[in-house]
Formats: C-alpha cells, structure tokens, sequence
C-alpha cells in the first residue's frame, strides 16, 4: 500500500489503462454517470484533468461533491477528489506523463490536458 492508499497493482494496472471512468456522487449518494477521460500516475498518486477547463460540466460535479468512482484497468474504487494549486510543483511531471502515454494521439488532442490551462483541472484521486 502507498502513502496515498494505491497499491503498487492498482497504480499499475490504472495507469496503464488508456481510458477511465469517473463518476462523481450525487448529494443522495448515488452515483452520476460515468464519463470517460484520460488518466496518468505519477509517482504514488493518481490524476485527471478537465480537457474542458473548469466550466467542465463533470468537473465542477465532481469538484462539488469531493467524491465519486472510478473504473480503470480493471480496478473500481471509490474515491476522493482533491485539486491541486495551480503552482504545485508535480505539473511539469504530470505533463510529462500526459506527453508519454498520450502524444500517440497528437499534439492538439494532447494539449487540452497539458500547459497552463490545465493546471487549474488538475485532480488527484485519493481513495475514499
């Protein structure tokens, strides 16, 4: 188990998924629907990012409710949502990350995840 509650598997198994699905909970304590995103860990943690900006209709719903599920690589767990600053110095390595699993797909697809935009969408996925 890391400091962040992921097993060594799940960061694994997670951060090799190509896809996630993330749904966030209702005030009821039901789930939304899943919506699909890309996803990278780094180091001991997990993160997203809202290639929409804020506006981001699921993420200003998950941002609300500070919790959700998440399906990746096999692994479904509940979770908590926590935002980094946008001055957080694990930017330039979650880029990096974005840039490694994901530049397959091209430039522009990438940069809606990437850069300084995203640094105010950045998401880290804490278990719950």
């Amino acid at each position: 188990m890391t400091q962040n509650g992921w097993t060594p598997d799940e960061l694994t198994r997670i951060g090799g998924a190509t896809e996630l699905k993330l749904a966030s909970y209702r005030k009821d304590g039901t789930l939304r629907r899943y919506i699909t995103m890309w996803t990278v860990a780094v180091g001991t943690s997990v993160y997203v990012r809202s290639a929409y900006g804020t506006d981001n209709p699921w993420f200003r719903r998950a941002v609300a409710a500070g919790r959700g599920r998440i399906r990746a690589g096999g692994v479904e767990r509940d979770v908590d949502f926590t935002r980094l600053t946008a001055d957080d110095p694990l930017h330039t390595d979650i880029d990096a990350a974005y840039h490694t699993k994901y530049d397959r797909y091209g430039a522009r697809l990438v940069a809606t995840v990437t850069g300084d935009q995203a640094t105010h969408t950045t998401i880290r996925l804490l278990l719950g």
